[in-house]
Formats: C-alpha cells, sequence, structure tokens
C-alpha cells in the first residue's frame, strides 16, 4: 500500500453515514458534493425510501474510488 492508498472499507463506512465523506476521503469531491447535495432530496422526496438507496450505492461506489486509488 502506498502512502496515497485509501482504505476501501473505511471508505464504504465514511459513506454508508454520511453519503459523500467516503468520497472525500478518497479524494473525489465533485462526486462527494453530489451525494451530500443529492441525498437529502431522496431521504424527503420519497418518504426515505430512496434516501436508503442512496447510502449503499454512495459507499459502494466510495469503495470503489477508494480501491482505484
Amino acid at each position: 500500500m502506498s502512502s496515497n492508498s485509501k482504505d476501501p472499507r473505511a471508505a464504504a463506512i465514511l459513506s454508508f453515514i454520511v453519503p459523500g465523506f467516503g468520497q472525500f476521503y478518497a479524494g473525489r469531491w465533485g462526486w462527494g458534493l453530489f451525494w451530500l447535495l443529492i441525498t437529502p432530496g431522496f431521504w424527503i422526496g420519497t418518504g426515505g425510501f430512496f434516501g436508503w438507496i442512496c447510502h449503499i450505492i454512495a459507499a459502494v461506489q466510495a469503495h470503489g474510488h477508494a480501491e482505484d486509488r
């Protein structure tokens, strides 16, 4: 593991707790802002149903971004 590499599990957990934080951790600021802004809209707009889906997708994506680093 190089000094630039990030732990994919940590990225996934961070992004599952607060969508976008895992992307920030992995260095993907644009995606982090996207999830941070979009997820609350899905929570409110769908009564929570799609909010969970956003959490899961954001966590999986953050894991992938951290693996790519």
